[in-house]
């Protein structure tokens, strides 16, 4: 014991504390029984939290968006001048423009999107899993458009409600979704960064209706979201609550099965069943959701999980989740649920990893095709494996020829949330259609910290003194190069 850490044992005398209550007759005291009656709400909300952490994912954007822009299968947010720091949102990519929206089949029934030509984008459950595809062996779960069925051609997208057995019309991609809500998560493409209106004009040709009702069909709306202040994070205080209380009212055995809709039971949240917690429960149950919150952070920044290294390549700090995928397995040891294939269980605390700082899955996000998709590495710390510092200054260097057909790019990212790095420029993104100076070998550095290099502005990303942030790296349309590990980057090194 006199060998571990002051906070470690801070923390074992936490536990001694509950572990030695005081019983009086082989009964526990009043007080006892309140105190332990008490933890184990805490405990419970608090592996509700983590467990259901896909779940908070989406529900936090959900709210924060239709807060501000309004709810219903007809509003379709479009981030028309990018994405930037305003946005709080886990991990966005300010170099496409995005369009986001929240659909309930079990209220309006079966859902059709119209997408145009050249999108990428995804079709989730509320649990963030690819919704299958009827007809194509799960190859484009989830995936539309240049990923997707449609190999980048627009179609008609049909999203069938749980249980669906009613008849399919001709002339559709069908997705059979597992949940009645889905998120829909749309990606446009632009050529030239000073002028996106071609780009968001495209987008808009988007349209959602009701599979027998395209005629009567609310008239669509595209809120511009760009520069509007907006909180899209997990949700990660007691509210949380009550949105898993909605969800479980929505989908009932849809949402888990026996065991967790148990647990939920537990806390109070049943289907059908009022959700009013007093004072005491409701202050318990945000303590839990905070607590919960941190647990996820503390997991999100790890390197190794369930004893997995994330390393990209051996001899880098670079982080991918799925850094063992192949063509043939894009998933590595993972189908598209987060499950082990090599003992058929949920890795839950991969997937805490995952929803804790990203969102959105399909295989599209995992490509293993040349030029399809894209490939993301994630930097939490430099060369030496020191955590990334706002008030440092350090470099990349990219070798020559970056393996992306569509365009590459450097985003950096608060640590304390996930959201765009707020550093005073108009977007905390760097890339190739920024067209940064090469160096002589055809490499190209680029520079993050607090201040530019003499003459190096056109390559640099500012950072913030006493605030944390990590990076990631965007190969959209990687090449075989980048699929094969041959080209790789440089680390984030510290300059001198």
């Amino acid at each position: 014991m006199s060998g571990l850490p002051a906070q470690s044992l801070a923390q074992e005398t936490g536990f001694d504390k509950l572990a030695n209550l005081p019983f009086v007759e082989n009964r526990p005291t009043k007080e006892t029984a309140q105190t332990l009656r008490d933890e184990l709400l805490f405990q419970r909300a608090t592996q509700i939290y983590l467990w259901a952490l896909p779940l908070i994912n989406t529900l936090g954007m959900q709210v924060g968006s239709e807060k501000t822009f309004g709810a219903g299968y007809n509003v379709l947010p479009i981030w028309k001048q990018r994405l930037d720091a305003k946005t709080l949102v886990t991990t966005p990519n300010s170099d496409v423009l995005y369009a986001m929206s929240y659909v309930d089949l079990g209220k309006d029934g079966p859902l059709v999107m119209e997408a145009p030509t050249g999108l990428q984008g995804i079709l989730d459950d509320y649990w963030q899993r690819p919704i299958p595809v009827d007809g194509h062996g799960g190859k484009f779960a989830g995936d539309v458009g240049l990923a997707g069925p449609d190999g980048g051609k627009g179609g008609k997208f049909l999203m069938l409600p749980p249980g669906y057995n009613g008849a399919v019309p001709k002339g559709y991609y069908v997705y059979r979704s597992a949940t009645n809500n889905v998120f829909i998560f749309l990606r446009g493409f632009y050529e030239d960064p000073k002028n996106l209106t071609p780009a968001a004009e495209h987008l808009q040709k988007t349209k959602i209706y009701p599979l027998n009702g395209a005629a009567g069909a609310k008239p669509m709306k595209y809120p511009d979201a760009s520069g509007v202040p907006v909180d899209m994070l997990p949700i990660s205080d007691g509210s949380v609550f009550d949105q898993l209380k909605r969800l479980v009212d929505s989908e009932g055995d849809n949402l888990a099965g026996p065991d967790w809709l148990g647990m939920l039971a537990a806390i109070g949240i049943v289907k059908g069943q009022p959700f009013n917690p007093d004072a005491q429960t409701r202050e318990i149950l945000h303590r839990a959701a905070k607590t919960g919150y941190k647990m996820s952070r503390v997991i999100g920044f790890e390197e190794t999980v369930s004893g997995r290294s994330f390393r990209e390549y051996p001899d880098r700090q670079w982080l991918n989740p799925i850094a063992d995928g192949t063509p043939a397995n894009p998933g590595g040891p993972f189908d598209l649920n987060w499950h082990r294939k090599d003992g058929n269980y949920l890795d839950l605390n991969t997937r805490i990893w995952f929803f804790t700082d990203y969102y959105s899955l399909s295989p599209g996000m995992l490509s293993q095709n040349p030029g399809k998709g894209a490939k993301y590495v994630i930097g939490f710390t430099d060369s030496t494996g020191t955590p990334l510092s706002g008030g440092s200054s350090y470099k990349i260097n990219l070798p020559p020829n970056v393996p992306a057909a569509n365009f590459w790019s450097v985003t950096l990212y608060e640590a304390e949330n996930a959201s765009g790095l707020a550093n005073g420029q108009p977007f905390p993104s760097l890339g190739s259609r920024d067209k940064p100076a090469e160096n002589a070998d055809g490499s190209t550095t680029l520079y993050l910290g607090p201040k530019a290099p003499a003459g190096e502005e056109g390559n640099w990303l500012a950072t913030v003194p006493g605030r944390g942030f990590f990076a990631i790296l965007r190969l959209y349309g990687p090449t075989e190069a980048a699929l094969d590990k041959r080209w790789k980057p440089g680390d984030i090194e510290k300059a001198q």
